[in-house]
């Protein structure tokens, strides 16, 4: 897994039935992998061919070639392969590590009752695949290599899900994800704690120490990125040299660097220097405004973007041209077909990952320890831990470590490139199966679920305006529409052209006054003061208390008695959860959620990317239809 943009500014339910939609750090990784599978496939290929090529003979040597680092009397010598396996590896893992953090900080897994079942299906996953290669692999130095099947490579199986998998695959990659990220970290651990040499004390201990450094940046508020980059680079070199493998400072590295959403007023605050350096391009003024970005989004965040494409397209498929090219000719290709460990590999992955994860996954359901994400089906959850069993990378760097001599590293070379092809025509079986039972798509709802009724619905413009955007909105949401001013900056720009409709989607496990503050507004619209209510809620999104909203109650010329009447009725109640309950059909999981036209809209949403979309997309139903 090597790793993931719009959630960063969306708020996303927390504890309650909606969940959060899909962020926009996970997109850009699910786009960065996929992308990159088809490299990461050309660099077998170029390794297959030139290993068993008449230029062999420079295969081997390229990887043999010593190179060092010195700095005064200290020196780091290893070859090429080692330090792509050693060094550049623990790059790929230190992304991972990050994408970890953020996702359990910010992210997908902030709701921990999410993990149980992927945890279930991970655990499974790795423990049937380690129990079928021990059932099939002669005793003895073979033994070693269980470590080898109960790796996933998140490139791989991404790519291969795009090509096998449903048309429309996002739950069902949200689920796998966080399936690998426990793998991985289970990963990590085994090379760590199993396949590490000989340890250094000292070097351990520089370690433990070097480990409290990301962690202190972070909760100094440290904002640069220069600091946490030094601090990971020690704790690398201090791995190597206290004899674990360089992978354990890589992912320690990324778990201690903290994720957090951007704030508001950070926000706000990065706007205004922008604005000032487009009113004065002058150089200090351009540095105020980089600073000020810098400063809105973690530092987490921003490594992420700098070095996903670099381990995306360059250190994974890297690895993959120094570690895949095994000389097959001679007869070596006969004897790993016929070798126990290459079908010991490939058991592992081809039938215990689909065995362990599919079966670990549906008993935690049954067992009460969680769902599946929404619009993933059992069939799906087959289909993609059958894509599990592509081990690749994980697998061809524990089958490094695991073998000394270079015969069984060869055999279970190859048996992780079998397993590779036969996991991804399983897959491909399983979810033709899946299709044919009626699970096609593993996604979120799409589609409004409710059509616009000017009748029953809060609309700006005309009501049969060409153009329509829907809004799911939160009155204690920093970054809807209103608040942003993407709402009237549209209305500008397209006049009568559009009618704008805003829903209610209170989130209240993490805005606790929102609940109140959307029936204030439909209090308000019993006397025909809803936009007036709306706007004045939103412009004081962060007072929300009652006292507030009866002061806006005056403000706005409402007669108070009636008002506070319509707040504490039960209509006014059900006409929130009717719009929450249309929300959660059209598959709006946080806010703010927009449908262009009967659309839902997803990516970015500021103005510019919204009038694009209902341009092309934006026509509006009949009203009442």
């Amino acid at each position: 897994m090597a790793a993931r943009r719009r959630g960063a500014f969306q708020t996303r339910a927390g504890r309650t039935a909606l969940l959060a939609q899909l962020s926009r750090p996970v997109r850009s990784f699910l786009a960065t992998e996929a992308g990159s599978a088809g490299l990461l496939l050309g660099a077998v290929a170029a390794a297959l061919l030139w290993a068993n090529s008449p230029w062999s003979g420079s295969y081997e040597a390229l990887w043999a070639t010593e190179a060092s680092l010195s700095l005064g009397d200290l020196a780091l010598s290893m070859d090429l392969a080692h330090w792509v396996s050693d060094g550049l590896m623990a790059l790929f893992f230190f992304v991972v590590g990050l994408e970890v953090r953020h996702e359990l900080s910010v992210g997908e897994l902030t709701d921990r009752r999410r993990l149980a079942v992927p945890a279930a299906a991970a655990l499974g996953g790795m423990a049937v695949p380690v129990l079928l290669y021990l059932a099939v692999a002669p005793a003895g130095e073979a033994w070693r290599g269980w470590g080898v099947v109960i790796g996933t490579d998140t490139a791989f199986m991404l790519g291969a899900l795009a090509v096998v998998g449903p048309r429309f695959a996002t739950q069902l990659r949200v689920f796998l994800l966080t399936l690998t990220v426990i793998d991985d970290i289970v990963a990590v651990s085994v090379i760590g704690l199993v396949y590490s040499g000989r340890t250094d004390l000292p070097a351990l201990l520089a370690v433990l120490a070097l480990c409290g450094v990301p962690a202190l940046l972070s909760r100094l508020g440290i904002w640069r990125a220069t600091p946490y980059v030094a601090a990971v680079a020690a704790l690398w070199l201090a791995t190597v040299l206290a004899g674990l493998h360089a992978s354990i400072a890589g992912m320690l590295g990324g778990l201690l660097i903290a994720s957090r959403a951007p704030g508001r007023e950070e926000v706000e605050r990065a706007a205004l220097h922008l604005r000032a350096f487009q009113q004065a391009p002058l150089v200090d003024v351009g540095m105020l405004a980089r600073a000020g970005l810098d400063r809105a989004v973690s530092v987490n965040e921003r490594l992420q973007a700098v070095l996903h494409p670099w381990t995306g397209y360059v250190v994974v498929p890297l690895f993959a041209l120094a570690n895949a090219g095994v000389d097959l000719r001679g007869g070596v290709l006969a004897d790993a077909l016929s070798s126990p460990v290459t079908w010991a590999v490939a058991a592992g992955l081809v039938a215990g990952k689909p065995l362990g994860v599919g079966l670990c996954a549906l008993a935690g359901v049954r067992l009460g320890l969680g769902r599946l994400p929404r619009g993933v089906g059992a069939g799906h959850v087959f289909g993609g831990a059958a894509l599990s069993g592509i081990g690749f990378t994980v697998s061809l760097l524990i089958a490094g470590l695991a073998f000394d001599g270079e015969e069984l590293r060869d055999r279970a070379t190859v048996g992780v490139l079998l397993a590779a092809v036969l996991a991804t025509g399983l897959g491909w079986l399983l979810f033709r199966a899946a299709a044919l039972r009626g699970e096609t798509d593993a996604d979120l709802p799409r589609v409004l679920a409710r059509p616009v009724d000017p009748a029953r619905d809060h609309i700006r413009g005309l009501a049969d305006a060409p153009l329509t955007l829907v809004e799911y909105g939160d009155f204690e949401c920093p970054f809807c529409a209103r608040a942003t001013g993407v709402a009237q900056e549209l209305r500008e720009h397209f006049g009568d052209r559009l009618r704008y409709v805003f829903r209610h989607l209170p989130l209240p496990d993490v805005h606790p006054h929102a609940e109140l503050a959307a029936r204030a507004a439909v209090a308000a619209d019993a006397q025909g003061r809803f936009w007036e209510m709306h706007d004045l809620l939103f412009e004081h999104h962060d007072r929300l208390e009652f006292e507030d909203l009866v002061s806006y109650a005056v403000d706005v010329g409402l007669d108070v008695e009636r008002f506070l009447r319509h707040l504490d009725d039960e209509r006014t109640a059900a006409r929130v959860r009717a719009d929450v309950a249309g929300a959660e059909a059209g598959g709006a999981r946080g806010t703010p959620t927009f449908f262009v036209g009967t659309r839902r809209h997803t990516g970015p949403y500021d103005a510019r990317t919204l009038a694009r979309e209902l341009e092309e997309h934006g026509g509006a139903a009949p009203p009442g239809t």
